[in-house]
């Protein structure tokens, strides 16, 4: 059986297991390219669809040819415009193993400035405004027009994937092209600045780690949080920290917690943060989630019925990430059907969206948003009408309803033998206004990432 023939067999068994919109979506353009030393080589047509693909469906794939050829031992995955190169490496012999892969193939699609260490793809202009960002911003182009003058130190906070990265790569990026690389510029993640102080005490090399971050104009310091409890990084940091301050070098940092938040950060560090502009990211709202989506459409160059870009943004309320990543997923299938219903869309986007349950149950959920309102879950549970338990009230009922997908007398049973009614109009109640009241959305969110973590 030839390489064609086996993946065939593959798909069609796959196609029994999954939904249609699904397979269609993700296995139509997929190849088996290769198979070497018990290691078979799949393409697919995009860097999106190889990753969901890699990490949802890896195991059933692997299963099948396993059925039809039992010297299988794992899978690889890579991207269909690396099939020439693999081609030509074929050729030459090379072995296709996955360190040999990413040294080889995923190093070409970099492009960081290995000057600034910036990527060149953030920028402020492809910042998307809104209510929910607008001051961030806003305290983002200041810096740029006064370098190390005005909101020093500039500190952005906020959740994962609401744009701190961008922000912060996003100021360099101007800085160093509107001066022209006449100021220094230099932007690290935290992990590696804690790498270079490790190094260079291993090394006995701390003065060159010492000029490398405090003869800048311009240092970028993102997620913050991870210098906790690294004392010697931590000390190391203060003092470059009071150097630059002190010479006026402009100094960015990112969190995803405010600094009197970041408990297991010296008092001191937080104290410089806090004496600067704190930038917060809070999460999108509507009327933001549309406008992220119409750029990155028309970035792509790509076009979605104005009722699908609607329910993109009614369901996909967390963050952009989550945002794009259900828009990718949309355009993918998309681009492989000639038309796209209503009703697929939502489909794809509810399995998007699919929040995880596993080992999470009803009590769980309640003692969550008991714990976050810092109540009892008697209190919650109690017949007791007070303002202080309406609200932590509607919530839990509102996430037993669509994470768990409970029945409401189910619901109401559980939260101290209410009459279902009571559950119906809570839930219908909240699903409006989640969308319309931000700060209800962000309570909701982080009792979310509480309750359903890894």
């Amino acid at each position: 059986m030839n390489h064609q023939e086996l993946w065939q067999s593959v798909l069609n068994d796959i196609e029994l297991q999954i939904s249609k919109p699904n397979f269609v979506t993700w296995f139509k353009n997929s190849r088996l390219l290769d198979k070497q030393e018990g290691t078979a080589l799949v393409s697919l047509p995009n860097n999106f669809a190889k990753e969901w693909v890699e990490n949802k469906y890896n195991k059933i794939i692997l299963a099948s040819l396993r059925n039809l050829d039992e010297t299988t031992k794992k899978i690889e995955f890579v991207v269909e415009n690396q099939s020439e190169m693999i081609s030509k490496l074929k050729k030459r012999g090379d072995s296709l193993n996955k360190k040999f892969l990413s040294d080889q193939l995923s190093f070409s699609e970099l492009k960081i400035d290995p000057d600034t260490n910036l990527n060149p793809r953030y920028t402020l202009s492809s910042f998307v405004v809104g209510s929910s960002n607008d001051f961030a911003y806003g305290a983002a182009t200041a810096v740029v027009k006064e370098v190390g003058k005005k909101y020093n130190p500039l500190f952005i906070h906020g959740g994962v994937g609401l744009g701190k990265t961008h922000l912060i790569q996003g100021i360099g990026n101007e800085i160093k092209n509107l001066y022209e690389n006449k100021i220094k510029v230099r932007y690290v993640p935290s992990e590696t600045f804690v790498n270079d102080v490790v190094s260079g005490v291993k090394g006995r090399r701390m003065e060159d780690i010492k000029e490398k971050y405090r003869l800048v104009d311009v240092l970028i310091i993102d997620d913050i949080q991870f210098f906790g409890g690294k004392s010697t990084s931590e000390e190391e940091f203060f003092h470059t920290f009071n150097a630059l301050y002190e010479n006026n070098k402009q100094i960015i940092a990112s969190s995803d917690r405010p600094p009197r938040f970041l408990s297991t950060l010296s008092e001191r560090l937080q104290s410089r943060f806090e004496g600067g502009t704190l930038g917060e990211l809070k999460s999108p709202d509507y009327e933001l989630r549309v406008a992220v989506l119409k750029t990155k459409l028309q970035d792509k160059n790509c076009s979605l019925p104005d009722n699908v870009i609607d329910l993109i943004a009614n369901k996909a309320l967390k963050n952009f990430r989550e945002l794009e990543g259900v828009l990718n997923r949309v355009l993918s299938y998309q681009s492989q059907n000639a038309e796209l219903s209503l009703k697929t869309a939502e489909e794809i986007i509810n399995e998007a969206l699919q929040q995880p349950t596993k080992n999470v149950n009803p009590n769980q959920v309640i003692k969550g948003v008991a714990d976050y309102f810092e109540i009892t879950t008697n209190d919650l549970i109690s017949p007791s009408r007070k303002k202080s338990l309406v609200e932590p009230r509607q919530i839990a009922i509102y996430l037993l309803r669509d994470s768990l997908k409970l029945s409401y007398p189910a619901i109401g049973e559980k939260l101290g033998n209410r009459d279902h009614t009571t559950a119906i109009y809570s839930f219908t109640k909240l699903s409006k206004d989640i969308n319309k009241n931000q700060e209800l959305n962000h309570k909701i969110l982080a009792i979310k990432d509480v309750i359903f973590k890894n």
